[in-house]
């Protein structure tokens, strides 16, 4: 199996590395000659990175219901898979994104959230067929990751003020996921260094598609 047109999703809790690991992927497939895509959810067009602005930092202090942050994600996952990401995976682009679909049922279904079929089934109408072709998932246990995310220089958004007990919900959520489709998904120690994070998401592209990631 080729990596041209593959779609690879990033997934896990605040500050696991994510975009860490986006950059350190992006670098290294693109020194073996691969042409690469590196993009994110919410986000990755205009309008999109517009209505990341609206859930992420809703104006006045406000918070949106469960339900209406899973059609804004939504919304602005429909025009980033029209604008972006298919037509990258089309021209033969390797695909990765921080954050995809994943987030969106685990985040919106935590503490009485939406219920998993509405999240389900708007899914399917977003998708479609574009799925990820392998999705990482960052993993460690909120508290030990606490230092990290107050160390981030980026503005707190309104699920990075959220307590302990709420991340440790969603750190289940991803790993039920991981649980559930294991064809898919691949857990990684995100308490690893940096550099042992990225050689293990590397080994496993390459283990996944028999060398062919080389």
């Amino acid at each position: 199996m080729s990596l041209a047109g593959r779609f690879i999703t990033l997934e896990g809790g605040e500050g696991t590395g994510k975009s860490t690991l986006q950059r350190a992927l992006g670098e290294r497939l693109q020194q073996r000659g691969h042409t690469v895509r590196l993009t994110r959810e919410p986000g990755g067009t205009p309008l999109a990175e517009a209505v990341r602005e609206l859930a992420l930092h809703p104006p006045g202090g406000e918070h949106f219901s469960p339900i209406a942050e899973a059609l804004l994600m939504n919304t602005a996952r429909s025009d980033h898979l029209d604008k972006l990401i298919r037509p990258s995976l089309a021209a033969g682009e390797i695909v990765i994104c921080d954050r995809f679909a994943d987030s969106t049922r685990v985040y919106q279904s935590v503490r009485d959230g939406a219920p998993p079929s509405f999240l389900e089934f708007i899914e399917s109408q977003v998708l479609g067929d574009t799925r990820p072709h392998l999705t990482l998932i960052l993993d460690a246990a909120p508290g030990e990751l606490l230092e990290r995310r107050q160390g981030r220089a980026n503005e707190e958004d309104i699920f990075e003020g959220r307590d302990l007990s709420f991340h440790a919900e969603v750190r289940e959520g991803f790993l039920a996921i991981a649980r559930e489709d294991p064809g898919r998904c691949h857990v990684i120690d995100a308490t690893l260094g940096a550099g042992e994070v990225a050689e293990a998401a590397l080994g496993e592209l390459d283990r996944r598609l028999g060398g062919a990631a080389s």
